[in-house]
């Protein structure tokens, strides 16, 4: 490799690569000493240089006293100098894997972003502007296709040093890309106006966002909203059009989970603190609504505060037939009594908990497909789960 091709490589890796002169330059010298090694002219007190203007080989012979000579460097046969290349070639490649480390490891949870070159399997390939990423398939948003050559915005989600260099993992449908997003959209969040204290997400469909205010002259939800919804519609643009529900945050666990099932109305909402547990009523024309599409937005809600949402009808506004059946899977439920007794139960007179306990063995036994040993069985799987509710029986 003459001056001319080195100078060629150095000046190519440091403007496309981004790999600094001097580390390129003293890989080559390591490369060149190496390969002299290879060849069978291993001499421990020869040392190359390459001059950093000119970009000559230079050649320093270490005498007994310390002290360095110039001397001649080695020649080096067509098959010498090929090996130098590759061994240079690697040396820098090595280098430029250290960099991108270091670039990437203190950037985990900001979002980046990057050109989609390939596909390894149902993994996303994307090419940064120094290196590459992968987006794993767990990490795609379900709802969304990518093609080659596409411009995405991702999250670094983790970087790790593999063998075959710097991993660097993106990710879209982590929760805390939309927290990203707004941090990026909203001010008022990335100034420490307000916080975003929770996100549930089922990627690609909808996210909860609950939000707090530290100045009672800022309204959370308007703030996220913006303007005409401009801010909350540039992020939902950015989703490929997930909805995104508001979420005022309070610390009454009641009051979260009104404004997390809104706009659903509710009736009635009683939180049970030892079982972690909120039971909501809703009118009969409320239920689908605080439910949601597949139970969405109860789920949601249930991720979004870590309590249990249970959403009922309101029994006073039921029918005949509607009671029945809220009654028989009520019932069916509990361990020890499930479908097979529910219906029989229920069909009997047996609604609730306190019913069956309250009966005597030999009421129970008398209807029909019951025998007395299922009789006993079904009393005690009654008196676990009333204990489970209310810890004890009361007399």
């Amino acid at each position: 490799m003459n001056p001319a091709e080195l100078k060629a490589v150095v000046e190519y890796m440091e403007s496309e690569r981004g790999v600094e002169r001097e580390v390129i330059i003293r890989a080559i010298e390591l490369a060149l000493q190496s390969v002299g090694e290879k060849n069978g002219e291993v001499d421990e007190n020869l040392r190359i240089e390459i001059d950093r203007k000119t970009f000559e080989r230079k050649a320093y012979r270490r005498l007994t006293d310390g002290s360095e000579i110039a001397t001649t460097p080695p020649h080096m046969g067509r098959i010498a100098a090929q090996t130098a290349k590759q061994v240079i070639m690697q040396k820098i490649r090595n280098a430029e894997k250290e960099i991108i480390f270091e670039e990437y490891k203190d950037r985990i949870g900001e979002i980046i972003t990057g050109t989609v070159t390939r596909f390894d399997r149902s993994d996303v390939v994307i090419e940064l502007e120094h290196g590459e990423a992968i987006m794993p398939s767990k990490e795609r948003v379900p709802t969304e296709e990518y093609e080659v050559g596409e411009r995405v915005r991702a999250l670094v989600l983790n970087v790790r040093e593999r063998e075959r260099g710097p991993e660097i993992v993106l990710s879209r449908n982590h929760p805390d890309f939309v927290r990203c997003l707004f941090e990026i959209e909203v001010s008022e969040i990335s100034d420490g106006t307000m916080d975003i204290k929770g996100i549930a997400r089922e990627a690609g469909y909808r996210s909860k966002v609950a939000v707090i205010s530290h100045d009672e002259r800022v309204d959370p939800v308007g703030a996220c909203v913006g303007m005409r919804g401009m801010r909350v519609k540039n992020i939902v643009r950015e989703l490929s059009g997930e909805k995104i529900d508001i979420v005022r945050w309070s610390d009454d666990i009641k009051t979260l989970i009104t404004n997390a099932l809104a706009p659903a109305r509710l009736k009635h909402v009683e939180a049970d603190a030892d079982t972690q547990t909120v039971q909501v009523t809703v009118e009969p024309d409320q239920l689908s609504l605080a439910i949601g599409k597949r139970g969405q937005n109860a789920r949601l809600t249930s991720k979004l505060t870590g309590w249990r949402v249970d959403i009922q009808k309101d029994e006073e506004s039921m029918d005949f037939e509607e009671r029945v059946a809220v009654a028989v899977t009520k019932l069916a439920a509990i361990e020890g009594i499930g479908d097979e007794y529910a219906e029989k139960l229920v069909f009997s007179g047996f609604l609730t908990l306190e019913g069956i306990l309250a009966a005597e063995m030999g009421d129970l036994s008398s209807i029909e497909g019951i025998s007395p040993e299922q009789a006993k069985s079904i009393w005690y799987a009654a008196e676990v789960e009333y204990i489970k509710e209310h810890g004890e029986i009361t007399e």
